[in-house]
């Protein structure tokens, strides 16, 4: 069954220059709990506040969770890349 829900796969700068990448399908919510609340990931928890500084969209979560873990393999070199090379 397809589905309608676009994913978007994410990288946040954080406060410290760290690099924290996930996926979601409400960047605008997630960036916003990752700020705010209890419901960001432990690890931006502590270095907050976070900047969105990459996003690409997919079709589905599979592809999302597949391309996440691309980019949690590159180096910090590759993955500003990302988003200083378009």
């Amino acid at each position: 069954m397809a589905s309608d829900i676009s994913y978007s796969v994410y990288i946040l700068r954080c406060r410290d220059a760290t690099l924290y990448t996930g996926i979601t399908n409400n960047l605008e919510k997630r960036i916003f709990d990752h700020n705010t609340t209890d419901k960001g990931a432990k690890y931006t928890r502590y270095r907050r506040p976070v900047t969105l500084v990459y996003h690409e969209t997919c079709e589905n979560k599979s592809a999302a969770l597949k391309r996440e873990i691309a980019i949690k393999k590159m180096t910090r070199l590759q993955k500003e890349r990302l988003w200083t090379s378009g």
